[in-house]
């Protein structure tokens, strides 16, 4: 609900002036509609690589994927006005529905990225001047908050290139599993200590989140979040045996590759996927377009 309504916020205020009257106020409303109907898919985080091996999109090969992603992400930064980004953003949306992932699930790995893009976008495009000249303009101390013009046409731009960016990044992430992308780093020559610690900081993640979520729920299962002050309390609770269980069980992990003689480069069999002109078609087409977009002044 608070990201609906942040949404919502951000929506109107990079809107208003802009357009007429009623468009900031319904599409505002709209996205706070869609989003608070579609509740929150718990563990849709936890469920990435699964989602990855199982997308119809994990045939392709995995460097033709890779490069083509950080290409469009490259070209999305780019961008001079909002559509190309934005026109990426859905498109790699329509294209991870197809490769099997479905649209509550989409929408919950993006809810984290779009709260924190509605408080980047309510920060740039809400500015404090000493007058009140502006689309919007609110008293506050001796000056005033105001929305302007440019501000707004800065906070539109880069909004949309960071969704597109985003966009990018889980079209990649959903499709790719990571020993795939790991294999891509090494044959791109990244060095064997970063290849490493990306896998390990990646298991790591889910495994915290995996357990958060246990202890959260056994939480819940006490009643542990009755009212405003257990909840503070528990809450602490729960993340003060979160550092102690992530400790002991870093420690275990490490004893374990110790005591198989692990000499620090962690290896994975990857099936060969050759690269297939339909593949190569499609992704080919989405940067060919981006930089049509861009050249034709996007």
């Amino acid at each position: 609900m608070l990201t609906a309504l942040l949404a919502a916020v951000a929506v109107w205020s990079l809107l208003v002036g802009a357009f007429p009257a009623p468009v900031p106020v319904v599409t505002g409303g709209l996205l706070a509609v869609v989003l608070a109907l579609h509740r929150h898919e718990h563990g849709a985080v936890l469920h990435m690589d699964h989602l990855a091996r199982n997308s119809h999109w994990s045939k392709v090969n995995p460097m033709l994927k890779t490069m083509s992603c950080l290409l469009l992400l490259c070209l999305c930064l780019m961008a001079r006005t909002v559509w190309p980004p934005l026109s990426l953003a859905i498109v790699l949306a329509v294209l991870s529905r197809a490769g099997g992932v479905r649209f509550r699930t989409y929408q919950a790995l993006l809810a984290a990225p779009a709260a924190f893009l509605s408080v980047s976008a309510l920060a740039l495009v809400w500015t404090y001047s000493a007058s009140d000249s502006g689309w919007i303009s609110i008293r506050f101390g001796t000056g005033y908050l105001v929305i302007g013009a440019a501000a707004q046409a800065t906070a539109r731009l880069v909004t949309a290139r960071a969704l597109g960016a985003v966009s990018c990044l889980y079209f990649l992430s959903l499709s790719t599993p990571l020993p795939e992308v790991l294999e891509v780093l090494r044959r791109l020559h990244a060095p064997a200590v970063v290849v490493d610690l990306a896998l390990l900081i990646y298991r790591y993640i889910f495994l915290l989140l995996a357990t958060c979520e246990t202890m959260r729920d056994a939480a819940a299962s006490r009643l542990g979040f009755g009212g405003l002050r257990r909840s503070v309390r528990t809450t602490g609770i729960i993340y003060g045996n979160l550092l102690a269980r992530s400790f002991r069980r870093a420690q275990a992990c490490f004893d374990a590759m110790e005591s198989r003689c692990c000499t620090g480069s962690i290896r994975f069999w990857t099936r060969p996927k050759p690269v297939r002109p339909m593949h190569a078609a499609v992704l080919c087409l989405l940067v060919g377009g981006m930089v049509a977009a861009l050249v034709c002044g996007g």
